[in-house]
């Protein structure tokens, strides 16, 4: 297993995480653990996907990716 492999992996396990965790109540979905989970739980499969492209999956995770980084923005402006 190559290291875009394995970022890929990790990255399918943070997001997975952060959706798991809000859906259980564990994780706030718009405080920063979880925000920063999806953000580079998206990249690293973004990342993973250089090797084998595929559009689809390039898109969801980009626009996962997007909306995480608002999400991000939004709550460090409410902290202010």
């Amino acid at each position: 297993m190559n290291p875009l492999d394995m970022g890929g992996i990790v990255g399918v396990g943070l997001v997975l995480l952060a959706y798991a965790g809000a859906a259980f109540g564990k994780l706030n979905p718009e405080n920063w653990p979880s925000l920063a989970c999806n953000l580079i739980g998206s990249l690293l499969i973004l990342w993973s996907l250089t090797t084998a492209f595929n559009l689809s999956a390039a898109l969801m995770e980009g626009s996962w990716a997007l909306v995480a980084s608002i999400g991000l923005l939004r709550a460090v402006f409410r902290k202010r």
